[in-house]
């Protein structure tokens, strides 16, 4: 199963507004990370984690609309959304709000498809599309992520179910990845 593939309309440029907004969103983590430093600042990282998710949608929308999907879209989209997750993530980890097994998981996820990805890329072009569970996942691994920044009582109890479905639909994503790579890899092999 494969996700929707949005047509590339503008290949080979860089400088869109839509790829500018990926790049603000792999930025977002360091105001992030600084305003998770004060309790009092919690208000900022919320409106700072809304401008990442909103910039996640603009980013794609902005590019179909103008007509400008490009290579390094495709690309800096998904590597936008694991840089700022993974820093806030680490800095989670590190102060004992999220757990480390987790984390493990996820970037040991993550170096697999992107050693894959990268070799493929260089030998045969191929850029894989995200899958709707790996964006699914996306999901709800950033809410569970809110969930560990902020205490809601009552959505406190989302915390552990949400950890599992994230883990669930990154462990199916990464199936649908590893397959879709390995088809690929294999038609490089055979040639």
């Amino acid at each position: 199963m494969r996700g929707a593939k949005a047509k590339l309309t503008d290949p080979s440029r860089i400088l869109t507004v839509a790829n500018m907004i990926s790049l603000l969103r792999a930025f977002l983590a360091l105001p992030i990370i600084y305003t998770l430093q004060n309790q009092e600042w919690r208000l900022w990282t919320f409106l700072l984690i809304l401008v990442g998710v909103a910039s996640d949608a603009l980013d794609g929308y902005f590019a179909r609309k103008a007509h400008e999907v490009t290579h390094f879209g495709k690309w800096m989209d998904p590597i936008a959304d694991f840089i700022c997750l993974t820093t806030v993530t680490f800095y989670l980890v590190l102060n004992d709000m999220f757990p480390l097994w987790f984390f493990t998981v996820y970037i040991f996820r993550y170096i697999t498809i992107a050693v894959l990805a990268i070799y493929l890329i260089n030998h045969s072009g191929y850029i894989i599309s995200a899958n709707w569970f790996g964006k699914w996942a996306s999901g709800i691994m950033l809410l569970t992520v809110v969930l560990h920044i902020f205490y809601v009582p009552y959505l406190d109890l989302l915390k552990i179910p949400s950890l599992y479905i994230a883990l669930g639909l990154l462990l199916i994503s990464w199936m649908i990845y590893i397959k879709s790579l390995i088809i690929h890899l294999r038609t490089i092999i055979n040639k």
